[in-house]
């Protein structure tokens, strides 16, 4: 059996949980988040894996460059990623690293993007099921009527990383 390596990782905007496999980063997440068993048993299956909580270069490192960003040290991240997911899913995902730091897009103008204009909803979900948070970034995402809408660290959190983002350009 394969292993993701993981740790828990306290935050001044929550508590994440962080994996890695083969010296890639497969999630960085919120560890209480509503679809947490969803997206832990999508990259368990889609590794064949299981999570082994262990230390590793890759977490470490996510760690220092995540502490970076939250402290307005850091715009973009550099750590190899794996994303588990759909090809559709892997789209959307590739789509959200190419909306820029300080800057806020629709699930519309992402639809669009990845040539899919009537699929909103589908993107959405996509976008919700991000495991890789901060990196591609979903709380970047807001409704076309200019509100924030749904994110797995909640709302306050979208609020605060925005506002980080925004003060820091």
């Amino acid at each position: 059996m394969n292993q993701i390596n993981i740790q828990y990782y306290k935050t001044k905007i929550g508590e994440l949980i962080l994996g890695s496999f083969d010296g890639s980063l497969c999630l960085l997440d919120f560890r209480y988040r509503k679809m947490r068993k969803t997206v832990d048993k999508r990259i368990k299956n889609g590794l064949n894996a299981e999570f082994i909580e262990q230390n590793d270069e890759t977490l470490e490192k996510t760690r220092k460059q995540l502490e970076e960003y939250l402290n307005k040290n850091r715009r973009e991240f550099d750590l190899p990623l794996l994303m588990v997911g759909t090809d559709f899913q892997k789209k959307v995902w590739c789509a959200l690293m190419k909306v820029p730091y300080g800057v806020t897009s629709t699930y519309l103008k992402l639809a669009k993007d990845i040539n899919k204009e009537k699929a909103v909803r589908a993107v959405a979900n996509a976008n919700g099921a991000n495991s890789i948070g901060f990196i591609i970034p979903c709380h970047r995402i807001i409704g076309s009527n200019g509100k924030l809408v749904g994110y797995g660290g909640g709302l306050p959190v979208k609020k605060h990383l925005l506002n980080l983002e925004r003060t820091n350009l």
